[in-house]
């Protein structure tokens, strides 16, 4: 199967090329400046209340929370990745019993794009 470019792949209404696998590493890098930009604000917004909650804020609470929510959004992804290779190694096997089976073989679905 011909890879479709992301364009072609976003307005594909057939859903036979899909999108996510290709837009994975984006989504994860503006989650990591979400993160970051949250933590700083989050570190700001104490220093106003008081300088000793900013700084067990900036030491301790920031870097606690970012941590959790950089793992929880990096197994979220990864689920979702997990899913698409499934997937995949699903629709290979379908073709190889096919083949055994010696029934007509479709193309092979489009591969987990790793760029």
């Amino acid at each position: 199967m011909e890879s479709k470019g992301f364009f072609g792949s976003l307005f594909d209404m057939s859903f036979s090329s899909l999108v996510t696998p290709k837009i994975i590493k984006v989504i994860y890098v503006l989650t990591l400046i979400a993160i970051a930009l949250l933590a700083i604000l989050f570190t700001i917004s104490a220093f106003s209340t008081s300088s000793g909650l900013g700084a067990v804020t900036l030491l301790i609470i920031a870097p606690i929370l970012s941590l959790f929510y950089i793992v929880y959004a990096r197994v979220f992804l990864e689920f979702f990745i997990a899913i698409f290779r499934v997937a995949e190694t699903n629709a290979e096997l379908v073709s190889l019993k096919r083949i055994e089976m010696g029934l007509d073989v479709p193309p092979p679905a489009e591969p987990v794009a790793e760029a």
